[in-house]
């Protein structure tokens, strides 16, 4: 169902909000029982589809504490498109769901203009979404949010890190900050050990901790499948849970690892955690990506060519390890 009738949202605003990240392939979007979506007019010769579903998990719990909800809804299509674009595939549309305890008026109207924000940035169209009252799970001002992201790609261009050999390089695209994992930690440790607060100015910020922490996700969707048009990417991990090593790990053909070799400058906001949270540094590579949201698995060659694609983009590679025999 595309955003049910209830009472505090408005289908006609949210349905003139979504038609913005419309484009070519959209048939019919928001307003009836089902979105429709033409693959054909973008002129695939042999589709494959991916998918990809997802949250933003603690992090809403942020916007909620400072009433702010018009980012939320870029980190939720960022966590989706990110992971879909992995494959090789150009995320195509987007559909959203808003779990509420009560429905406030111009909440999700916020939450959807950061979503069609974020399908604007990933090059994607929501397609549409469905917003679900449930008093019983939620208290009044709570709420959750998913996303379901559908990709394309041409059947002989998947990238499944399958030619990945030893020799390749790895570089890393850098994070905006936090992203959208690690907020349990995050939270417990400056909030609840810390007694930090969220509208403190911090200093190593250069702004207020609740700035920092509802900064969006990266979304490197677009920019890479811009530069896949250019460039041979072998291997794609978005960093998530599990950070830097738990997630190229995924990626990697049985008998090879990655050997980090590189350094890149690391947010702020994780040495801050880290002093407060007295934690180490295995803790803190496994549950956060320390400044880089994604890895590219690559040859030599192509590597000297993406870092000035990407830059086109505002995104910043750095060369931060190889793919050596395990």
């Amino acid at each position: 169902m595309i955003y049910s009738k209830k009472p505090g949202v408005d289908v006609k605003r949210i349905a003139g909000i979504a038609s913005r990240s419309y484009g070519p392939g959209v048939v019919s979007g928001v307003g009836g029982f089902s979105g429709l979506f033409d693959p054909s007019v973008l002129g695939f010769r042999e589709l494959v589809l991916a998918a990809g579903a997802d949250g933003v998990g603690t992090k809403v719990k942020i916007a909620q504490a400072l009433d702010k909800h018009d980012t939320v809804g870029i980190d939720l299509v960022a966590m989706n498109a990110d992971d879909v674009v992995t494959c090789g595939a150009r995320p195509l549309f987007f559909l959203d769901y808003i779990a509420v305890g009560k429905v406030r008026p111009g909440v999700v109207e916020e939450i959807v203009e950061g979503v069609v924000e974020g399908c604007r940035m990933a090059g994607c169209a929501l397609l549409g979404g469905e917003t679900a009252t449930m008093p019983a799970m939620y208290e009044e001002g709570e709420y959750d949010l998913a996303g379901f992201c559908v990709g394309g790609a041409e059947r002989g261009e998947v990238i499944d890190g399958s030619t990945i050999v030893p020799g390749d390089v790895v570089l890393g695209l850098e994070s905006s900050g936090i992203h959208s994992n690690g907020y349990t930690t995050a939270r417990r440790v400056l909030l609840d050990e810390g007694k930090m607060r969220l509208e403190d100015h911090v200093a190593e910020l250069g702004r207020t901790l609740g700035e920092e922490l509802l900064e969006p996700t990266r979304i490197y969707s677009k920019a890479l499948v811009e530069a896949m048009k250019h460039v041979r990417l072998k291997g794609m991990a978005h960093v998530t849970e599990g950070g830097i090593p738990g997630n190229i790990r995924r990626v990697l053909p049985q008998g090879t690892e990655f050997l980090k070799t590189g350094r890149w400058p690391v947010p702020p906001i994780f040495d801050i955690i880290r002093k407060t949270g007295n934690l180490d540094d295995e803790e803190m590579d496994r549950v956060f990506n320390m400044g880089i949201g994604m890895v590219v698995v690559m040859t030599g060659a192509d590597a000297g060519k993406l870092p000035s694609l990407l830059e086109e983009h505002g995104i910043k590679a750095h060369l931060i390890g190889e793919v050596v025999k395990a």
